[in-house]
């Protein structure tokens, strides 16, 4: 009885293979959304780890097992299974990816690599019967790893720069390094006829990852934004709360890339920014106040101001510069790390006026 439920199942499967598949991510990266919450969790990593050791598990059984041509297209065979698990558990892996990363940066800097994943993403889904080839399935492992270690080695080590940066790329290639030998001790026919796509495309992946970090278009894991704006004033509270004073808006304010802002002449703007940081993980960052000069078409950086932040914080650890003489027009400023990684930005166009308008508060909890 259940031989022929579990063959049923499995013909359903195989019948239904594509849509149930590609429901299943959309599925699962909705769930991503809703549920990840701070990427310092130990659940949280415990799940990336865990699907990432399944899906190297998969891989190496893949190889264990001979197959002939077309199994991995046919439910009746064990290769079927596997690569659905291997597909399954990478779309996990890069949808968690998506979703932290997306949050950490600032998307008009940082969209190549959210784009880089996204493609993978798709690729994962398309690309499924590429699973049957060892570069293939070696350079979304290596891409995953190198994801991971990025924003995992800073939470262990408390600290964000270039140096750690490197030490992650060093642990990814120590680790896929290691893969692959086991890997060739199963079947090294097969590795030497994939040795050369496995070399190219793990360099390329490393390659690609180090030019995004260094020109600033990685978004600056751990760390995230989780709130900020500009404001005409800020107190602290009694309550270790902070009130904001903003000028009243509509609804159209959520489809615009700057706010607005209406200030007479030399009354100070407040920026205000609430960075998260995972525990233990104290450190500085810079607000850095730009204006757009629109007779050299540039921004013009205008003060820099350091700022500590205390990490652990679920909504971020709040602080806000203030900036005095303001012009009208474009402004901006960069919430960044000591070394000039970008965390996010707050856009806001300076109106100067002699009657101001009445202002609402908001607590910034």
């Amino acid at each position: 009885m259940i031989r022929v439920l579990t063959k049923k199942v499995a013909d359903w499967y195989g019948r239904y293979e594509r849509p149930v598949s590609s429901l299943s991510l959309v599925a699962g990266f909705l769930f991503d959304i809703l549920t990840l919450r701070r990427v310092d969790s130990f659940l949280e990593n415990f799940w990336v780890l865990g699907h990432i050791i399944i899906v190297a598990v998969c891989m190496i059984l893949l190889h264990v097992f001979e197959s002939d041509s077309g199994d991995e297209a046919n439910s009746d065979k064990i290769h079927f299974w596997l690569v659905n698990t291997i597909q399954f558990f990478f779309g996990g892996l890069l949808s968690v990816f998506l979703v932290f990363y997306f949050r950490s940066g600032d998307l008009a800097v940082s969209w190549p690599f959210i784009l880089m994943l996204a493609i993978v993403f798709w690729a994962n889904e398309s690309l499924k019967r590429q699973y049957v080839r060892l570069t293939f399935q070696i350079s979304l492992l290596f891409l995953s790893i190198f994801s991971t270690t990025i924003y995992l080695l800073p939470v262990f080590l408390h600290k964000i720069n270039d140096l750690v940066f490197l030490l992650s790329g060093f642990v990814s290639l120590v680790s896929i390094f290691l893969f692959t030998y086991v890997m060739y001790l199963i079947d090294k026919k097969k590795f030497h006829a994939s040795k050369r796509g496995i070399i190219f495309s793990v360099i390329g992946t490393f390659l690609i990852f180090n030019v995004f970090y260094f020109t600033n278009l990685i978004p600056p894991l751990p760390l995230s934004l989780k709130d900020s704006g500009p404001y005409h004033l800020i107190q602290k509270n009694e309550d270790n709360t902070y009130t904001g004073f903003y000028e009243k808006t509509n609804w159209q304010r959520f489809f615009r890339t700057y706010d607005d802002i209406s200030i007479q002449n030399g009354q100070p703007v407040y920026a205000y920014s609430a960075v998260f940081s995972p525990t233990l993980f104290n450190f500085t960052i810079v607000h850095e106040w730009q204006y757009y000069d629109e007779n050299l078409k540039t921004w013009i950086t205008s003060g820099k101001i350091n700022l500590p932040v205390v990490g652990g914080r679920e909504g971020g650890f709040r602080t806000y510069s203030v900036k005095s003489g303001l012009t009208s027009g474009r402004w901006r400023v960069n919430v960044e790390t000591i070394n000039g990684k970008l965390i996010g930005r707050l856009r806001f166009t300076v109106h100067i006026a002699s009657d101001l308008a009445p202002l609402q508060t908001r607590i910034l909890d």
